[in-house]
């Protein structure tokens, strides 16, 4: 591969605007600028298997396949947690051909993000309870605390008192920060609780916003690494699609624009999490606007949940007045007869459909998806599903309704005590972040295909001050996942 001072340098970086750790891989220190003139490509996909169906492949491959046609492209996606690389999914560093390296520092510890942003959250939590031991001087409710530690691994004992670092709202604000000074203020905003009178108490007033800031530093510059074919890729931010907003840091994703013409990135799960967050959190909070869609769609997840999986996603994807196509990521068992079925399945949803095969083929794999998407990514008309004007509750019904095909909303008295706390904090114009269940676009994993008509529950309600969003917990979501019965870790050394 090349040095990765070498690749630095054709992006037209100076020594100065990068940092390498080792020979791989490279902090990139310069402050996106001029980036509104690239195409930004989002790639999401159906309801998966609890396995992934392909995205980060495709994302890769499509990047691959940009650069093939000559074009200046890079891709953006997130780091990978060590939850899943130990548990059930793996990695993230896409597979076969379209994968990038390196992929064993990349799926483990990388250049320390995960680690910085569990001490600047864990840190806060010393910092709260220090201070009630020290005598309480704000007067904290202890009972109110709403900062949870995090650790950057499955660990169901953990459930009550943990987050898992992605879901944590220092990984959402690190992700959404849209420079260092947005970032050092989000920190100190971050509601940690009450007092016994009532009063709202925030991480700056404990003053610990300032150390929670220093040791996100360093990792607040987007990593360089590279594809199997030498293009550039940034790799930054890890929250969860299904528990957090799913998606790479705003700053990484204006640097490669800044630096490219066409960036390809990637939303976790499916189109109703992670693209939804993208379209709803990510660009009105960034400014950033989509040029194009490529939902990804696998025969294999097809079996799983039907058919009309597919006809669900085009549904939700339709509202935004995004050009989008569907990407078939074609599996050695898929046989020609199922391929064609889904094929002419989206011919009579009247959406095109182009066959991509990254992992054996690496970006010549998907280099007719990029010639289709360079032919009508100018009819983009991007707008955000809801105004941030409503309330909060006709929100998370607007979502219910437009993206789950869900018929009404019910409430815990747990959540509507949240709703009423909300209204006294003001907060009502925040993005709803909907935590919820990968594996249907409901609430309830056995509920697969496209259901319609039904009710989702909302057990519980977490308002986020530091990252401006209004966490939704459906049914029986966690944010602390565990470990499955054969663990990956069984098959490393």
């Amino acid at each position: 591969m090349k040095r990765i001072e070498l690749l630095a340098s054709e992006l037209g970086l100076r020594e100065n605007e990068f940092v390498c750790y080792g020979t791989d891989k490279a902090k990139i220190l310069r402050e996106p600028n001029n980036f509104l003139n690239s195409h930004l490509i989002l790639v999401t996909a159906i309801n998966p298997t609890p396995y992934g169906e392909g995205k980060t492949t495709v994302t890769i491959g499509l990047n691959d396949a940009f650069s093939r046609l000559g074009l200046s492209s890079m891709a953006v996606l997130r780091e990978p947690s060590l939850g899943p690389v130990f548990g059930l999914k793996g990695g993230a560093t896409g597979g076969g051909k379209a994968s990038i390296v390196p992929e064993d520092d990349i799926n483990l510890h990388f250049t320390g993000d995960f680690h910085a942003i569990t001490s600047a959250n864990n840190l806060l939590c010393a910092a709260i309870d220090n201070h009630i031991f020290q005598g309480n001087e704000l007067e904290i409710d202890p009972s109110t605390i709403m900062v949870k530690r995090c650790l950057d691994m499955n660990d169901r004992t953990l459930r009550d008192t943990f987050n898992i670092t992605a879901a944590s709202e220092v990984m959402a604000i690190f992700c959404l920060s849209t420079d260092f000074s947005d970032l050092r203020k989000r920190l100190g905003n971050i509601l940690i609780g009450y007092t016994f009178s009532k009063k709202a108490i925030y991480a700056k007033d404990l003053k610990v916003d300032g150390a929670m800031a220093l040791l996100l530093k360093d990792a607040f510059h987007p990593n360089l690494v590279q594809s199997l074919e030498e293009n550039p890729v940034l790799v930054h931010g890890g929250p969860f699609a299904n528990i957090a907003h799913g998606c790479n840091s705003i700053l990484a994703t204006k640097t490669a624009m800044s630096l490219s013409d066409y960036v390809v990135t990637e939303a976790g799960f499916g189109s109703d999490l992670g693209a939804e967050k993208f379209l709803n959190i990510k660009c009105p909070t960034s400014g950033l606007r989509p040029s194009f869609i490529v939902l990804v769609a696998t025969v294999r997840a097809l079996r799983h949940s039907g058919i009309e999986n597919l006809h669900a996603h085009i549904d939700h994807l339709r509202q935004y007045h995004v050009p989008f196509c569907v990407a078939i990521n074609r599996f050695s068992d898929d046989t020609e007869e199922e391929l064609q079925t889904l094929q002419s399945y989206c011919k009579s949803l009247r959406v095109s459909s182009i066959l991509t095969n990254s992992f054996s083929e690496g970006g010549k794999g998907s280099v007719s998806l990029a010639q289709y998407i360079l032919k009508n990514f100018d009819s983009s008309n991007y707008q955000p599903l809801y105004s941030s004007s409503i309330s909060v509750s006709n929100k998370i019904e607007f979502i219910a309704k437009k993206v789950y095909a869900a018929s009404s909303v019910i409430y815990s008295e747990k959540a509507k005590e949240q709703l009423e706390k909300i209204e006294s904090l003001g907060i009502e114009h925040f993005p709803i972040c909907m935590a919820k269940t990968p594996y249907s676009i409901s609430d309830d994993k056995e509920k697969l295909g496209y259901p319609k008509d039904y009710s989702i529950s909302v057990r519980d309600i977490v308002v986020q001050t530091g990252s401006q969003m209004i966490i939704v917990l459906l049914n029986r979501i966690i944010t602390m996942p565990g470990l499955p019965k054969r663990p990956n870790f069984l098959d490393m050394e």
